[in-house]
């Protein structure tokens, strides 16, 4: 099959309404392009589930905080269109920002509608550090879900806060689409897949191995009986490379997001650290 590449919100909205006229059901998977086998195990689980599949490409600069890598983040369109084609996507979806958000809009909450989280779950986390970040996720995909009119949406479980917050959103404004969460997934060295690796020089490479083998570790203790979180917590540092820079360790209940002192199943442990310029996301779910 060949895959439809559509820029304009009309278009897709037309196909959608044509698709659900002869009652197919829509899988959709957001993603902000340079796709790798993380995101090619979303769309896979999408034609699974539905009858058709919508990819969004679309690198949401509200969603990027002051100094982080909006300018630099790799595009790779043709590349990404190339894998959808192969795994058989129906329709890719990629905006320009004006298209999403209008004409001359200034990209903050002074002249565009934000969807804001709860602060809770957003000052926390990767949330604490990048102000707005959240906000700016939530907005986007609600925006996308309006267009595309998904039964089910797929995301990874590296952004485990990501994850937990839209599936927040879809409750909360009572939204009918089914959030599908998807394993995360690794290279064969343990490293957690994103699109960010490619800016690891070989050092640095070696040095981000240390973050899985960092949680693994973790898991081994907790499979043998250690619960409390500051010896795990210690532990895991101690396995880390000495030239990351540790943004957060977090143990965490995946149901709730609430802080704990006591690994149980159902813990999140999650980690963010830069290595050299790039920051990176990991976690494991004990």
């Amino acid at each position: 099959m060949n895959t439809i590449l559509l820029n304009k919100i009309s278009d897709v909205k037309k196909t959608v309404k044509e698709w659900k006229k002869s009652g197919y059901s829509i899988g959709f998977v957001p993603t902000m392009g340079a796709l790798h086998a993380g995101h090619a195990s979303l769309i896979k689980k999408a034609k699974e589930t539905a009858d058709k599949v919508i990819v969004s490409i679309f690198v949401n600069p509200i969603q990027f905080c002051q100094g982080e890598d909006l300018d630099k983040y790799p595009k790779t369109l043709e590349e990404d269109a190339k894998l959808c084609n192969e795994i058989g996507v129906d329709v890719i979806f990629a905006p320009s920002p004006k298209e999403m958000y209008g004409e001359n809009v200034k990209l903050n909450n002074n002249e565009l509608t934000f969807v804001c989280p709860p602060f809770n779950i957003v000052d926390c986390m990767c949330g604490k550090s990048r102000i707005g970040h959240f906000d700016g996720v939530a907005t986007v995909v609600l925006k996308l879900f309006n267009i595309t009119q998904p039964d089910y949406a797929f995301f990874g479980q590296k952004d485990a806060q990501q994850l937990f917050i839209l599936k927040k959103m879809v409750k909360d404004l009572n939204l009918d689409v089914e959030i599908i969460p998807c394993p995360l997934v690794r290279e064969q060295d343990g490293l957690a897949l994103s699109s960010r690796n490619t800016y690891l020089s070989t050092e640095e490479r070696n040095q981000a191995l240390t973050i899985s083998k960092a949680l693994f570790y973790i898991r081994e203790l907790y499979n043998k009986g250690i619960c409390d979180t500051s010896v795990l917590f210690d532990s895991a540092i101690s396995v880390l490379d000495k030239n990351i820079d540790i943004e957060y360790l977090e143990f965490r209940n995946f149901d709730t997001l609430d802080k704990t002192n006591e690994a149980k199943d159902n813990t999140l442990v999650a980690i963010a650290v830069k290595v050299g310029k790039t920051r990176l996301i990991d976690n494991i779910i004990l």
